[in-house]
């Protein structure tokens, strides 16, 4: 259809349809193409597509306007807390520090900056505190004069603080007793069960570092000093001795009609024996898989080392699959039994069984069978039916154990083709665990972890299953509804010492804590805007091993303490992001509120971790250093020190199962492994993450760019954004697809229409009213266009070149997500699937520069 569009030179023009109504963006799209001054200006000419496509210059006259911040509460100063009145006085220096140590007793004040009213705290939590910081309540009163109705609420506070001491009172201490100790009544005495470990633990010869068979043995990666030289073991003898060395200590939990069920560890190997007994009795062979599909559960962990047990290899299936994706793992793996969820999950494989030459069984562990045929059983069915295979044969499939040989196959996502199995071998497994405890100087019997990522995942596997196993670990399982918003009250109850999130639920807290400082009073946000200052310079003087600045006691007892508990990780020594890239933003918002969140980096191949930062050594924004026994190198360095991060190790894989080809591919002449990532170390040995090789974008005139620096600069810039993917490859120019910040269907993660709360709050403060994707694209909202052309350009301003710039951009109608396709079940973005959907689109970028 015809319509309007502008040139750089000229005030009209008619433009060139971008697409036809078979685009799988929409049927429409708005196209505005103007100058810098015209994408200012907000001009919005034609319509063509249901998409935005914007044309914008960041190297024009609105230069000065590029450089402008964003305003910031990361400095705020307790003196800017009341502009009229000086809040810190000579008298600060002169009270004594009796109080610093102090806590907000549990009968405080009722408001608070995070979304839920937090529990009691613990006193596990040791701030470090600076000399003469104390501020008396007369000190405190004049933080805000000028509100004098407010005054009581400050002196509660202080008062609180002044005369309260925290301490594990004895309903605290019960409290930790009912969380990590079993009380209850063993429902049933585990049957003993005499398996012997003797001589699985010998490493068995092999001539080669990787292998591509189901049977196949590799050479260790060992070292001859500090853990590289740690002794082998399989993953079945470190979980016998835990079962003997702790056997009465809780293993794992889950809440089920309101009621925790908890096994210990001597019924977790008991378990896992009877399991293993089945799966023999119903079919498995040695070197064979065992799929499991569904939502965490003890059953799910059972499923998994009971198949270790028999002699297999446990293999997760995403939940989120299709029966087709299912299809795949199943047979690629050969698996002989199925463990799924629920009827939902069966449906799945009930379809594609015939297909499935190799599976005998399918046993449903939640529920009861809705479809009974044969060769499907229940959880207690399956449980029963190995009860007449002896110990000796169970002691068969366990001898064919060894540190040198797969344990479990992970299965990689597929954002770039069919996904691949990993094969980890048990010494990848144990080694990369024990590795883990040192660097985070984890405690035996000690942690307590949540489980609630993907178990198909290697870092759950490694979180969920084998640290605990290692270390005397209890794991409490979150609700199937977790991500869905029930996680929250999970981590109250159960109190992790730990926590690891995907970047998606750090941003999801941080939302929340946003949404409830928001309906504060105007008091509370002035103690916590200036809390929250000093946060963040205490947690830069950490990294830089500085003293603490001035007031970070008292931040931490009126804050930060406070927004620990409301969250659940009060007890946390340790927070952790991983399996994507994390906002800077993001990071600074909680490293502001005394969390300093370390991102992990690694990938299957290395068995999960291979750097990570942690407490006492991190840098903002890197992924740290080595764990310890790992070796790191940059490959064909560039001028600017970026080049491709090979690693080395006993957590390196085996190889990819019956893939010769790709293993060929991911192995350098060396026997290195190739992450396919680009990275550099700074002058501390902080390794950061620059790009990946094949997102690599080589534009026509020869220049290469790494995506990811720049769409995350423009999501840091517009706060709407929620994806957005850049484009470019072999083109004349940057373009980029945004997506806007909606809400989620709970049930089926399908993106609506509406804008999320905060979305609608950015719109509002820009001066427009609109409440939905559709309001900015076919009411062609000149506001929210001139701002998202504002964001645009100062991205511009941070990149290295012209080239790097992005000169058009278009809102489309969806986000990405799963069921869309755009994204993979660990929320990668599947950049040719985008590139595939929403080609018309692309292409209208550059038909119209080349018309011109």
């Amino acid at each position: 259809m015809p319509g309007i569009t502008m040139s750089e030179t000229e005030s009209g023009g008619v433009p060139k349809e971008a697409g036809d109504s078979s685009d799988l963006s929409s049927s429409f799209v708005t196209k505005i193409n103007v100058t810098s001054e015209g994408a200012a200006n907000g001009h919005v000419t034609g319509k063509v597509n249901g998409e935005v496509i914007v044309n914008g210059h960041s190297d024009s006259s609105n230069e000065d306007n590029d450089n402008k911040k964003e305003p910031s509460t990361d400095n705020v100063k307790i003196e800017d807390i009341n502009q009229n009145e000086s809040v810190l006085t000579e008298k600060v220096e002169s009270v004594s520090m009796e109080t610093e140590e102090s806590n907000i007793s549990k009968n405080g004040t009722d408001e608070d900056v995070i979304t839920v009213e937090p529990r009691e705290t613990s006193s596990n939590d040791n701030p470090i505190s600076s000399p003469a910081e104390e501020v008396t309540a007369s000190t405190l009163q004049e933080i805000d004069l000028e509100n004098k109705n407010e005054n009581k609420n400050v002196e509660e506070i202080v008062s609180e603080a002044k005369t309260v001491e925290i301490t594990n009172t004895e309903q605290e201490k019960t409290e930790l007793v009912e969380n990590d100790v079993v009380l209850q009544k063993e429902i049933y005495e585990p049957k003993p069960v005499l398996l012997s470990v003797e001589g699985i633990d010998e490493v068995i010869p092999a001539d080669s570092w990787s292998t591509t068979k189901r049977d196949g043995t590799v050479k260790i990666r060992m070292g001859t000093k500090g853990n590289q030289a740690d002794q082998p073991v399989t993953l079945i003898t470190v979980f016998k001795k835990t079962s003997e060395r702790a056997p009465n200590h809780l293993a794992l939990a889950v809440k089920r009609e309101s009621i925790w069920k908890k096994w210990t560890y001597k019924q977790y190997y008991a378990d896992v024996c009877a399991a293993a007994k089945s799966f023999i009795k119903l079919g498995l062979e040695a070197y064979h898989g065992v799929g499991i599909l569904g939502f965490n559960s003890p059953e799910w962990l059972i499923s998994d080392l009971g198949c270790i047990f028999a002699g297999g290899f446990a293999t997760g299936i995403y939940a989120t699959n299709t029966p087709e994706a299912v299809e795949y793992v199943a047979k690629h793996s050969e698996a002989n039994v199925l463990v799924v969820e629920n009827n939902q999950q069966l449906q799945k494989i009930l379809k594609v069984w015939p297909n499935l030459p190799c599976l005998r069984a399918v046993v449903q562990y939640t529920g009861e069978v809705a479809e009974r045929k044969d060769n499907v059983y229940s959880w207690e069915e399956f449980m029963k039916v190995g009860r007449d295979v002896t110990d000796q044969q169970l002691q068969e499939r366990i001898n064919l154990a060894r540190p040198n040989k797969c344990c479990t196959l992970i299965y990689t996502s597929g954002t770039t083709g069919d996904p691949k199995g990993v094969m980890l071998s048990h010494d990848n497994m144990v080694w990369t665990a024990s590795a883990f405890a040192k660097t985070f100087g984890l405690r035996y019997e000690e942690e307590v972890i949540v489980s609630y990522l993907p178990l198909s995942h290697v870092a759950a596997q490694m979180v969920d299953l084998t640290f605990p196993v290692s270390f005397g670990a209890s794991v409490y399982f979150a609700r199937p509804d977790a991500l869905k918003g029930s996680l929250l009250g999970t981590l109250q109850e159960v109190r992790p010492t730990g926590f690891f999130g995907v970047p998606r639920v750090w941003e999801k807290f941080y939302e929340g804590i946003k949404i409830k400082a928001r309906s504060s009073g105007a008091l509370k946000k002035k103690i916590g805007m200036w809390a929250k200052g000093v946060g963040l310079k205490g947690s830069h003087a950490m990294m830089n091993k500085q003293s603490m600045p001035f007031g970070w006691g008292l931040a931490n007892t009126l804050v930060f303490k406070k927004a620990k508990t409301a969250l659940g990780l009060d007890r946390c020594r340790f927070f952790m992001s991983g399996a994507a890239p994390i906002m800077k933003e993001t990071l600074e918002f909680f490293y502001s509120l005394n969390m300093q969140l370390h991102e992990v980096y690694g990938m299957s191949e290395s068995t999960g971790p291979h750097t990570v930062g942690c407490n006492e050594d991190f840098k903002i924004c890197s992924v740290g250093h080595n764990f310890p026994g790992s070796e790191t190198k940059l490959s064909s360095p560039d001028e600017d020190g970026n080049g491709e991060i090979c690693m080395w190790g006993r957590h390196v894989f085996m190889g990819y199962l019956n893939a010769p080809e790709k293993n060929n591919e991911i192995f350098d002449e060396e026997n290195w492994l190739k992450t396919g990532d680009l990275g550099k170390h700074d002058e501390q040995g902080f390794l950061f993450i620059t790009g990946r090789i094949k997102e690599l974008i080589i534009t026509a005139g020869g220049e290469n760019i790494a995506p990811v620096p720049m769409e995350d600069a423009v999501k840091e810039a517009l706060p709407c954004i929620n994806n957005c993917m850049l484009i470019g490859d072999k083109r004349k120019f940057l373009s980029m697809i945004l997506c806007l910040k909606v809400d989620v269907d709970a049930d089926t993660a399908e993106p609506s229409n509406n804008l999320t709360r905060d979305c609608k709050e950015w719109c509002k403060s820009i001066g427009s009213e609109a409440t939905t994707v559709e309001d900015i694209i076919d009411k062609k909202d000149a506001v929210v266009l001139k701002a998202i052309q504002d964001g645009i350009d100062r991205a511009n301003a941070k990149s290295v070149s012209r080239a790097a710039k992005v000169q058009k951009w278009s809102i489309i109608p969806r986000d990405f997500s799963i069921p869309g396709g755009e994204l993979g079940p660990t929320l990668k973005l599947r950049r040719p699937v985008v590139t595939k959907m929403y080609k018309k689109t692309i292409d209208a970028f550059y038909t119209e520069a080349e018309e011109k």
